[in-house]
């Protein structure tokens, strides 16, 4: 029996010579560094270790490179970003058992966000597996099953010969939507060894295309062109799939209201006349999505803050597109259609009917007049020049990274990120940390725009370590801490709650000197002088840090009736 494609699996004389004679001194390490660039890795993060060492000595001899963070935390959150601004999986090499225990906040974040990152972490020694004890520094009983609730898949390598189709099947796994994070495993000795296997070359891992079902997408562009109140939630999925300008392109078409999630900002333009922003944290919002008779969700699972913290009641019929499987009508029954955001937007848009609506514009009008009065009427005008002062002074193009902060929390909601994949956050997750590592991550992956990360003065102090990697690499990066003495969020949630806060107030150090010591410009700043002072920041090549001393407050909660 023969097959058309026997040609193209012949190897050409070339092939077959290098094959035959692989260059003296490699070791397995050698063929995780050759497989990452065959898939067209160009970097990688991570931190060495014991048990990794034949990988990061391979590294030496290969032409990827190489960003070491401080904290394996840290790490995964630069490569959740790389992730996330190239659209490509970001390799992450660890060590075994703390070091790899300590990535899994940051591999949480990444699933939360469907982030491509691919994690490869050492092993004990092969004759160390099994079920025992056996003594090896690092060792933990099942070190894959520490994973295998976070992480996408999970892949184990127990040979060389493994190595190259495992980092392959991980690659794909990463890049099939949803994307994610991945595991793959080595033991020490099987890194460590020399090999006699041929230089790796070719190797394809390409991600499946997921398509959605035509019967489907038939169904629900009957129900959006027959709609009376058509609205469209647009979550993080759509950004993701780089869906934003079909979306847009579908919203016209039906002359549908649009409102992002926190994971979606940027997916629909702010001042588009059918843009109702990001006020999903609003009671006016949230009636004129109840109100809706068909509501399109595309690339979110409506979850705790998409839905206005589950109070969300939809009264209409609600189509969900979601790349996700379990998050399909996880909160909602709907028409559910599992699909990347991109194809499945693309069949809407060629199957539904153009909607004419004289009244939508002004409905939309109306919303955000009323979202605009309420908030007026909490007398927060420091805390909206905050926000607008950093609005003004980052460059429309540049990406923010946002930790878990009051600040972020405002963002979410009233911040105009510019563009789809331009504001990123924890918010997938929720752990500190995130902003400032993710920065860095981000200005690897480009280095022709500045990056700002905001943070307080509470989850700076997760990050203060990376400093040091800003400096190293001279990532250009600006920090901005606002410093209010203490984690402000949950100082908020337990007066709130409780009438007082407990432990939540922090001893912390002088950032602008802590900045200086590691070789960063530092500065301190005022709610009048930020704007100027972060434009410069921004402005001067390699990292920078800018102190706001300032205590800020959240709007009042707005899911109540």
């Amino acid at each position: 029996m023969t097959h058309d494609h026997d040609l193209e699996l012949r190897p050409t004389a070339a092939q077959i010579t290098a094959a035959l004679n692989p260059p003296p001194g490699r070791n397995g390490g050698d063929l995780v560094v050759e497989t990452l660039a065959g898939l067209g890795a160009t970097t990688v993060f991570g931190l060495p270790g014991q048990h990794a060492l034949g990988m990061f000595d391979a590294l030496r001899r290969s032409d990827l490179r190489y960003i070491g963070l401080r904290v394996e935390n840290n790490a995964g959150f630069a490569a959740d970003a790389y992730g996330r601004i190239t659209g490509e999986a970001a390799p992450l090499l660890l060590s075994t058992g703390p070091g790899a225990l300590t990535s899994l906040a940051a591999l949480q974040e990444a699933r939360a966000a469907s982030a491509p990152v691919l994690a490869i972490s050492s092993q004990i020694p092969t004759a160390g597996l099994g079920g025992g004890r056996h003594g090896y520094l690092h060792e933990l009983p099942d070190q894959s099953a520490s994973f295998r609730g976070v992480v996408k898949s999970v892949h184990t390598v127990r040979a060389q010969s493994q190595i190259p189709s495992a980092i392959a099947e991980a690659w794909k796994s990463a890049l099939t939507a949803p994307h994610g994070p991945v595991w793959v495993e080595i033991p020490q000795d099987v890194l460590l060894a020399e090999t006699r296997l041929p230089v790796v070359t070719a190797v394809d891992a390409t991600p499946e295309d997921l398509i959605p079902r035509p019967e489907l997408t038939a169904v629900a562009a009957d129900l959006l062109s027959k709609a009376s109140r058509p609205v469209i939630i647009a979550g993080g999925g759509v950004v993701r799939a780089d869906a934003s300008k079909k979306l847009r392109q579908l919203a016209e078409k039906l002359q549908a209201p649009v409102v992002t999630t926190p994971g979606g900002k940027g997916a629909f333009p702010w001042t588009h006349p059918l843009s109702l922003q990001s006020w999903l944290e609003d009671r006016h919002t949230t009636d004129f999505l109840e109100d809706a008779d068909v509501l399109l969700v595309v690339g979110s699972g409506l979850g705790e803050l998409s839905s206005n913290y589950h109070t969300f009641r939809p009264r209409g019929r609600v189509i969900q597109i979601e790349a996700d499987l379990g998050k399909l009508e996880s909160n909602h029954p709907a028409l559910g259609i599992h699909a990347d955001a991109w194809h499945a937007v693309q069949a809407l848009l060629e199957t539904v009917t153009e909607r004419t609506d004289p009244t939508v514009e002004e409905r939309v009008r109306g919303v955000l007049e009323k979202v605009r009065e309420r908030i007026a009427a909490q007398e927060l005008t420091l805390e909206q020049g905050v926000l607008e002062s950093v609005r003004r002074a980052l460059p429309a193009d540049s990406p923010s990274f946002w930790d878990m902060t009051i600040l972020a929390y405002w963002a979410w909601s009233a911040f105009d990120a510019k563009g789809p994949n331009h504001l990123h956050s924890a918010q997938g997750a929720g752990g500190l940390g995130y902003g400032f590592p993710a920065a860095l991550g981000a200005a690897a992956a480009d280095p022709t725009r500045p990056v700002l990360a905001v943070s307080g003065d509470g989850g700076a102090l997760y990050s203060v370590a990376e400093l040091a990697t800003a400096r190293q690499y001279d990532l250009n990066v600006t920090w901005l801490i606002v410093d209010d003495g203490g984690y402000g969020i949950l100082r908020e949630y337990m007066t709130d709650a409780f009438g007082e806060a407990t432990a939540t107030e922090l001893t912390r150090p002088d950032y602008v000197a802590l900045a200086e010591s590691f070789g960063v410009p530092g500065v301190r700043t005022s709610p009048e002088a930020l704007e100027s002072d972060l434009a410069k920041a921004l402005a001067e090549p390699g990292p920078s840090v800018v102190v706001l001393p300032a205590v800020l407050r959240m709007f009042a909660a707005t899911h109540l009736g």
